[in-house]
């Protein structure tokens, strides 16, 4: 009894010491390239800095300034619609084209690699690629994307719909497949049609899937900057009574850029400052949309 016990113990204490050797390089990696970061990011988003060597702690004076900001405030309501309108969108699309290929039709496979493959291609020549597109057709009516508003948001969410919904429509793939059968069938035997098999069987079952593809929809729509750059670069503009400039197609993630490489002094703090108020809303958004929709996930 006491070789055993003794033995026991020996291979805890083994098995603890391999988890710390394996631990150990993915702790320091995570500190050094994300925790690290982050915490002299908070503390730089208070100073006043051209290089990270010469800040100057100045309080929440760049907090003040972002804030006051109306390109910034612009780029926050713009992004919000953004993000809110490609998530229905692109969930609503994905979800039904997911639910078409799970009906055993003829190809769907094809089908599959099909929608699946413009997510493979970078945002940057997403955005070139539809920049040409658009501009051919808006030729014909002599204007461009770059010159209304309404066709720069639009435009984008066209892109992003493009790109996101053969993702989206993966996960709800799966999500479809893991059914079961028998639920199915039994909503068939007690005679609900197929629209009230879909709204009180399929779509509660699948809400893991739903919960994955709402939160990856919504911070995608909240974080787009390659296409916003290649596309729009946040044109068409206009010019203040102050004087100062908004860029009526700019998103959030573009504005912090922008305001990180202007020519002013101060204007590194400030795109710093953005960036942690930009972090804490994705992250607030993120949680209370996990937190919510896990409620509606029902055990199968």
């Amino acid at each position: 009894m006491k070789k055993k016990l003794a033995k026991g113990n020996s291979l805890q204490a083994t098995t603890r010491r391999w988890a710390l050797l394996f631990l150990g390089p993915v702790v320091a990696a995570f500190t050094i390239g994300f925790i690290w970061p982050f915490v002299q990011g908070i503390y730089l988003s208070l100073c006043q800095f051209k290089l990270v060597s010469d800040a100057r702690f100045i309080g929440f004076d760049n907090y003040i300034k972002a804030f006051q900001d109306a390109s910034f405030t612009h780029a926050f309501w713009y992004s919000a619609l953004f993000a809110i309108t490609s998530l229905i969108l692109i969930n609503v699309l994905a979800f039904a084209v997911a639910y078409v290929l799970t009906q055993g039709i003829r190809g769907s496979n094809i089908f599959r690699t099909v929608f699946f493959m413009p997510n493979l291609i970078g945002g940057i020549v997403l955005g070139y690629i539809w920049s040409m597109i658009f501009d051919g057709i808006l030729s014909q009516f002599d204007t461009s994307i770059l010159l209304e508003s309404k066709y720069g948001f639009w435009g984008l969410i066209i892109l992003m719909c493009w790109q996101q919904i053969g993702y989206m429509m993966i996960i709800y793939i799966a999500g479809l497949q893991a059914i079961p059968g028998d639920m199915l069938e039994a909503a068939r035997i007690d005679g609900a049609t197929p629209w009230q098999t879909l709204w009180k069987v399929t779509i509660p079952s699948v809400m893991p899937s739903i919960t994955i593809c709402v939160f990856l929809s919504l911070t995608n729509g909240f974080k787009l900057f390659d296409q916003n750059l290649a596309l729009t670069a946040g044109q068409p503009f206009i010019i203040q009574p102050d004087g100062t400039t908004i860029k009526t197609t700019e998103m959030l993630a573009l504005n912090i850029y922008n305001t990180f490489y202007t020519a002013n002094s101060s204007s590194q703090g400030v795109a710093q400052a953005k960036a942690v108020i930009f972090f804490v809303l994705v992250a607030g958004l993120g949680l209370l949309q996990l937190s919510y929709t896990r409620k509606k996930e029902v055990q199968q």
